[in-house]
């Protein structure tokens, strides 16, 4: 094999290995969905949180039954542990039907770099 194509080899090897890595270090813990819904109870109690349209249809779909996430699990907190919105994993199942508390909790995610 001529040393241009090993040299072409060895980079895309290393490429790939390091978004492997990017992606498994940009996956959120339990630490972090803590820390997000405790940020969005406190922006909801303050008044801070700022809604988009798209926290208001989602509330009024789960107010109705309709909510496109997971069935919660028991944790100390009810949890969401999955969502079609990357940036609503790990919400607590009582911020589902609250517009304000999804905008918090998306902010949280998004600043944290999830």
């Amino acid at each position: 094999m001529p040393t241009w194509r090993r040299a072409l080899v060895a980079a895309v090897v290393v490429s790939v290995a390091a978004v492997a890595t990017r992606v498994s270090a940009e996956t959120p813990s339990a630490a972090d969905f803590a820390a997000c819904n405790a940020q969005a109870r406190a922006a909801v109690a303050a008044g801070s949180a700022t809604p988009t349209t798209k926290d208001y249809m989602h509330a009024e779909a789960a107010r109705r039954g309709q909510a496109t996430t997971a069935p919660s699990i028991d944790s100390p907190k009810k949890v969401t542990p999955y969502s079609p919105d990357p940036q609503l994993v790990g919400m607590e199942t009582a911020g589902t039907t609250d517009a304000a508390y999804q905008a918090a909790y998306r902010t949280c995610m998004r600043r944290s770099g999830f």
